[in-house]
């Protein structure tokens, strides 16, 4: 199975993801918030640094909860510049 290329904006949107996933870790070890999200460290790991930038839905959402952040917030903050909001679609 041939996987289809990332876009750029997919890319992007990984990356900022990764950013927005380190940041809100802060002091705490990735082992220990990989554990408390039921995932590997080598996971996060890959996550944090982009190489995973399209991760599954449950996976953000474990790692949303371990870091105390809603998935509003992890949708809204690692969205590209530019990208429409739920009000501006509504």
């Amino acid at each position: 199975m041939v996987r289809t290329p990332l876009t750029p904006w997919e890319r992007e949107r990984g990356e900022r993801l990764g950013a927005l996933l380190r940041t809100a870790r802060g002091e705490r070890s990735m082992v220990d918030v990989a554990a408390a999200a039921g995932l590997s460290a080598e996971t996060l790991r890959k996550i944090e640094t982009g190489r995973a930038p399209t991760p599954a839905f449950f996976t953000v959402a474990a790692l949303a909860g371990a870091l105390g952040l809603s998935l509003d917030e992890v949708a809204t903050l690692a969205a590209p510049p530019g990208t429409p909001t739920e009000s501006a679609v509504a």
